[in-house]
């Protein structure tokens, strides 16, 4: 599969590739008819599928097709139960397959460090291990449709007030045991097929261009071989 992918992306003209990276349009990839490499569709969704069928838009004042809305992170985290996660991203899976969803964006999977964070309905907890097991079970139920999941938002992303621009300054030893241990446990026990790196720099290095982070952690340590999709 490897040597498969290494072809295409020798066949590719450096135009075709920056084209990957750009995107068709607001929700998908773009294609490439010239080499049978089709466009990709992103969703929104860790608590359920949110597919906009005309104009999209990423606040989702547009209509979206129907689809069911389940509990919350927050509310499933309560349970303490990674096979109740795993059934519940079984079934955004199903949904997501039906409407045609190759990448179901989350879960989301930062920890809780400030209670003014508008977004701490999406994340599990504060605490990082109970964090991974439940985004571990989701990612698990997801893909076990065919569907990508893609958990978020990679990292130190722990609140929305100007989280385009905020630094996060963390030493290392913190950075590992509370800001990454959720996705580690997320990427090696649910096999994540894709992570979202977040808006916001981290020690000085916006996140979706930290080679500590993206590179030297998540690649070489963790081993992954999957896709990182930008924020």
């Amino acid at each position: 599969m490897v040597r498969k992918h290494q072809e295409l992306i020798d066949k590719m003209t450096l135009k075709e590739k920056a084209s990957l990276v750009t995107g068709k349009d607001f929700w998908q990839s773009r294609d490439i008819e010239r080499l049978g490499i089709p466009s990709a569709f992103l969703s929104d969704g860790p608590h359920g599928v949110r597919r906009q069928a005309a104009a999209a838009d990423h606040l989702g004042l547009n209509a979206s097709i129907p689809a069911t809305c389940y509990p919350t992170a927050a509310t499933m985290a309560n349970s303490w139960d990674p096979e109740l996660g795993e059934g519940l991203g079984e079934r955004l899976g199903q949904e997501a397959a039906v409407q045609k969803v190759n990448i179901l964006l989350g879960p989301g999977t930062n920890m809780k460090r400030n209670p003014l964070c508008g977004r701490n309905f999406e994340y599990f907890s504060e605490d990082p291990y109970l964090a991974g097991k439940m985004a571990a079970g989701y990612i698990r139920g997801i893909q076990s449709n065919g569907i990508s999941a893609c958990v978020k938002h990679f990292a130190c992303n722990n609140q929305e007030e100007n989280r385009m621009t905020l630094d996060s300054v963390v030493d290392e030893r913190t950075f590992r045991e509370i800001y990454l241990t959720a996705f580690e446990i997320a990427i090696k026990e649910g096999k994540s097929k894709s992570i979202m790196s977040s808006y916001n720099l981290i020690n000085g290095t916006f996140a979706n261009e930290n080679e500590h982070l993206l590179v030297d952690i998540l690649r070489k340590e963790w081993g992954f071989k999957g896709l990182v999709v930008t924020d």
